[in-house]
């Protein structure tokens, strides 16, 4: 299990907002087609998807790599905390329980991984975008708040479909 200060939370919320502000089309134009300006923030919603379920216990090369980014954001965001306004560093702000990837539930996580890959790959200019959903993703997916709510029925959903898939095959 991974867990997240309230430096690495800080980083997670930056970067959601950075997501939020290039987004924004401006309050007339969302109001006048909200679902295709919606929609824009599928991909961004669907890496960030990603990068939460790796921190839910995967193991390996996956889990050792978001572990990794998750410490690198911990120490980057109680850095500024610490230097920026004088917080306390590595203050915890992980959720006290959370909901583990069953056995099926990881090897769907390996098949997104190789899904993320090629989107990446595909994306070229845009990959940015895809890949600062995934780093909000590990930041926030493990935190006490909403978007670590958010983190228990993606996991239990996870589990569901690969328990399905896998019993099907």
């Amino acid at each position: 299990m991974n867990y997240v200060t309230y430096g690495g939370v800080t980083v997670g919320i930056c970067l959601l907002a950075y997501q939020v502000v290039t987004w924004w089309p401006g309050r007339k134009r969302l109001m006048k087609d909200p679902a295709r300006h919606a929609s824009a923030l599928l991909p961004w919603l669907a890496s960030w998807c990603y990068g939460c379920l790796t921190t839910l216990g995967v193991a390996g090369l996956i889990g050792t790599a978001s572990s990794a980014v998750l410490g690198l954001s911990n120490w980057l965001g109680d850095a500024a905390l610490v230097w920026g306004v004088g917080e306390q560093p590595g203050q915890l702000a992980a959720a006290k329980t959370f909901v583990p990837l069953s056995g099926p539930g990881n090897c769907l996580v390996l098949i997104l991984t190789a899904v993320f890959a090629a989107a990446v790959k595909k994306a070229g200019d845009d990959a940015g975008e895809l890949k600062r959903g995934a780093w909000c993703g590990i930041t926030l997916g493990t935190s006490a708040g909403v978007a670590g709510f958010a983190a228990v029925p993606l996991a239990q959903a996870t589990n569901w479909i690969a328990d399905h898939v896998y019993a099907a095959v």
